[in-house]
């Protein structure tokens, strides 16, 4: 039998466990460890899609560091709008992260959403897919030279697009405005759509991303003129870059991670460096090389000034095609 001290020393022991424990709670409620519960990713597209596949994969791999479920939302509508929308307003707790796209500044400018890349906390940059230039294989031109000097002398290019506003048709017109010569703007629903009409002999040229275009310059359908990158990508590594061509031009649409303002320093210490070490990760790298996404990390100082580059150069490029409200 246990003696009366005993069971007092027991008792001691027993309320010093529910005093532990409810410190310990009440901790985890006002701050503690991050993370405190499962994280969600919010994309703002659709399931399926390339944004959506990033974000998975992201998730998947962050788990394994933060020891936590890292659940994807598609939040989707509004061409990216209400995903977005939803990520700004999330609680600043960092437990809701944003897979943030080019749509950031393309939509604002057309009046399509209450927001700016400023009203986010941008935490880094993921992946940019440049613009390539590509003309049928039998066209005239082997250079964007050529190209340029054809369009000149000859008759103005019709360029097909992913849809008026969308950031193809934003790199031809930029295209057209550095090299000041005549564009037709042709505009699809959607890059494979232009794609095929190239192919068939409707159109001229497209503006869209390189990955969209391998099968084509791989069977000798198409040819690339040119990729609007800083440097030359590994899979097309023969073809030059505008700038080497002497257009200084650096455009494409990219993917990264925000945040709502205001999360504590040492949450967005923990995310910065979860998703820094995910996304040079040997699995994070093979997942982008399969899927043809071209990985280019930024810090949160050095995308933000990206984006606020890009921004400038796409509000004007937009009111030279009469699309800003």
């Amino acid at each position: 039998m246990f003696k009366k001290n005993d069971i007092g020393a027991w008792a001691i022991i027993a309320l010093s466990v529910i005093i532990l424990a409810w410190m310990n709670y009440q901790r985890r409620a006002v701050g503690g460890t991050f993370p405190q519960r499962p994280i969600t990713l919010i994309c703002p597209f659709s399931p399926g899609g390339g944004t959506d596949l990033l974000a998975r994969k992201l998730a998947h791999e962050a788990e394994k560091k933060l020891s936590v479920p890292v659940l994807v939302s598609n939040i989707t509508g509004g061409g990216g709008a209400i995903g977005h929308a939803a990520g700004r307003i999330a609680p600043a707790d960092g437990h809701t992260i944003l897979v943030t796209t080019f749509e950031l500044i393309s939509l604002p400018v057309q009046g399509l959403a209450p927001f700016t890349y400023k009203d986010f906390d941008l935490l880094m940059l993921l992946n940019m897919d440049p613009a390539a230039v590509a003309v049928r294989s039998d066209f005239p031109a082997d250079s964007l030279a050529d190209f340029i000097a054809k369009a000149k002398s000859d008759k103005a290019p019709s360029i097909g697009n992913s849809g008026a506003g969308a950031v193809w048709h934003l790199a031809a017109a930029m295209l057209a405005d550095r090299a000041d010569m005549p564009v037709t703007h042709v505009p699809f629903n959607g890059a494979s759509q232009a794609i095929t009409a190239l192919i068939g002999g409707h159109i001229d040229a497209v503006t869209v991303s390189p990955a969209e275009l391998k099968t084509y310059v791989e069977s000798k359908q198409i040819k690339l003129l040119g990729v609007m990158s800083a440097e030359r990508l590994k899979s097309f590594s023969d073809t030059p870059t505008c700038r080497e061509q002497g257009y200084d031009l650096v455009f494409g649409t990219w993917r990264g991670l925000a945040l709502p303002k205001g999360i504590p320093d040492e949450t967005r210490n923990t995310l910065q460096k979860t998703f820094s070490d995910v996304a040079t990760s040997p699995e994070f790298e093979t997942f982008a090389a399969q899927s043809g996404m071209n990985l280019h990390m930024l810090s949160s100082e050095d995308f933000r000034s990206m984006v606020s580059r890009q921004a400038g150069e796409v509000a004007l490029t937009m009111k030279k095609l009469g699309l800003v409200k």
